[in-house]
């Protein structure tokens, strides 16, 4: 029960502090900066193999159906 109320008490600010936190304790402090480069890297290619993808599904359709 008590839980169910911290739940309602916290708003959406408050729990990023809390994941913060948690992620303090769990990886340590100087953990933190090298996560998030490595967030930061695997973002970036994710990015660049979505346009990959987009750019070659765009191809393959003009491909197959090509203007009249």
């Amino acid at each position: 029960m008590l839980g169910l109320n911290l739940v309602n008490v916290i708003g959406g600010m408050e729990w990023i502090w809390v994941i913060i936190a948690i992620g303090v304790l769990i990886f340590g402090a100087k953990k933190i900066p090298e996560l998030a480069r490595t967030f930061g890297k695997a973002k970036s290619e994710y990015e660049k193999a979505k346009i990959e993808s987009e750019k070659e599904l765009k191809e393959f359709k003009e491909k197959e159906d090509p203007p009249k």
